[in-house]
């Protein structure tokens, strides 16, 4: 896929309109409600509207990426209930939905803040379930708190699409039966980056990471370590910093002394800003050499936002993405259009999960014709689909783990406007990033439930 970097500018909108493409609907041939009618099952909703509970950092390190999130959660809200342009309703491929909420029941919503903590999301997740009666529960940008988050659905009977989670214990060891991820996870990060790191730095090198010291930075540094000693590289040292650190100086110190010639961030969020600044701003590292090699640094994972945070310090520096504003596709224009009017600037990659996660499940409810979990559950299954903007994708039946081609992608040198921060370097076909669902353990667990209905 070719890349559209000339769209936005620093104070206007993109104006220029994208063809909408017709939503292509699928046949039903099950009696709708009949589920509803014969199960009992939590919150069913019995009224004209069905809540859905949008659960996002709106304080904490990730809170960018949360008030983000929450955006992209209220403009799905709207295109669901035939409002505004209707987005990526009318792209979808293959598609139920009709524009008239869901079931023709209204989508309202209620918020929660998790804190970027994994007690708090649970609480305002359960206060969501018991209280507000949602159906569905969606958000996060921290691993823990998916994690938390999805295995208490589980118990409660409540469908969860998770948010921005990159770790692979989401669809891994700790999958979930009423869980899905559409973000790709830390596994696919190395197989992506791992041989572009090569081709730009060479097989002989010696990297030093700091790990956010919780389920996402393990599974990412495992996976990019694995990655890169694969193709020749020697790990040196890995040490672990407390999430929301703030300041990284007590752990950046010790790099250019360790023999080091590649610093690998495993940060993100407002952690990666402080981290990636204060290795280039107070620590000077990009102009350093070490052994003859010039010192590079790498964040496997980072995004838009986190890029406008850093400034200068994110030039030159390689990276993964699930998604890009920048991406020239019907799908990625449409909504970085919609996104763009509503809000004033383009859609991050939070968003841009989180928005496609609403989506999938109102399409689901409406292929089951029910709300019924176990029926939703199965419509969501191997579900294969396309117009979301990362071209053709799987839901995977055995992990509840999406597929679809992966980003590298690199903050750019001279950057045309606010917005453009990052070039994408290389589109990676998802077949090179697919694995086997045992290699990460876990059981998925029962549809059946007694849940919250018990």
């Amino acid at each position: 896929m070719p890349i559209d970097t000339t769209a936005w500018s620093r104070r206007r909108i993109l104006k220029t309109s994208a063809a909408l493409g017709a939503g292509l609907a699928m046949p039903h041939f099950f009696v709708r409600n009949a589920w509803s009618q014969d199960q009992v099952f939590c919150n069913n909703p019995t009224g004209g509207n069905v809540v859905l509970g949008f659960n996002v950092p709106q304080s904490g390190p990730y809170a960018d990426e949360g008030a983000d999130e929450l955006r992209a959660f209220q403009l799905a809200v709207q295109h669901l209930n035939g409002e505004g342009d209707g987005g990526l309703v009318n792209l979808l491929k293959p598609s139920s939905l009709k524009g008239n909420g869901i079931l023709g029941k209204k989508v309202t919503y209620v918020t929660g803040d998790t804190q970027t903590k994994s007690d708090a999301a649970r609480a305002s997740a359960k206060r969501m379930i018991e209280s507000d009666k949602v159906l569905m529960i969606s958000g996060g940008s921290s691993s823990g708190v998916a994690v938390a988050v999805q295995s208490l659905c589980q118990d409660m009977g409540v469908m969860f699409m998770a948010g921005l989670t990159h770790s692979n214990d989401t669809t891994g060891k700790d999958k979930r039966r009423y869980g899905f991820r559409h973000f790709f996870n830390a596994y696919m990060s190395g197989q992506a980056l791992g041989p572009v790191l090569a081709e730009e730095y060479g097989t002989d090198r010696k990297a030093y990471h700091l790990t956010a010291d919780y389920t996402w930075g393990w599974t990412q540094e495992e996976s990019i370590k694995n990655a890169t000693e694969g193709l020749g590289w020697e790990t040196v040292q890995t040490v672990r910093t407390p999430l929301g650190a703030g300041d990284f100086s007590q752990y950046l110190t010790p790099v250019l002394n360790s023999g080091a010639d590649v610093l690998i961030l495993n940060h993100y969020g407002g952690d990666m800003v402080n981290s990636l600044r204060q290795a280039v701003t107070q620590f000077d590292m990009k102009s350093k050499e070490v052994g003859g090699k010039q010192f590079e640094i790498v964040v496997p994972l980072f995004s838009e936002l986190m890029a406008q945070g850093a400034g200068d310090a994110v030039k030159g520096i390689l990276g993964t993405a699930n998604w890009d504003w920048k991406l020239d596709n019907e799908a990625t224009k449409v909504l970085a259009k919609s996104f763009g009017e509503a809000y004033g600037s383009p859609p991050s990659q939070a968003a841009h999960t989180c928005y496609v996660q609403t989506l999938l499940y109102a399409n689901a409810v409406e292929q089951a014709g029910t709300f019924y979990p176990p029926e939703v559950i199965k419509a969501l299954e191997g579900f294969e689909f396309d117009g979301m903007g990362n071209g053709p994708t799987l839901y995977r039946a055995e992990d509840h783990q999406c597929f679809k081609d992966v980003l590298v992608v690199r903050g750019k040198q001279n950057p045309t406007n606010q917005f453009d921060l990052m070039e994408i370097v290389k589109i990676v076909p998802r077949d090179q990033v697919t694995y086997d669902p045992s290699i990460f353990g876990g059981d998925l667990g029962p549809a059946e439930v007694k849940g919250c209905a018990a």
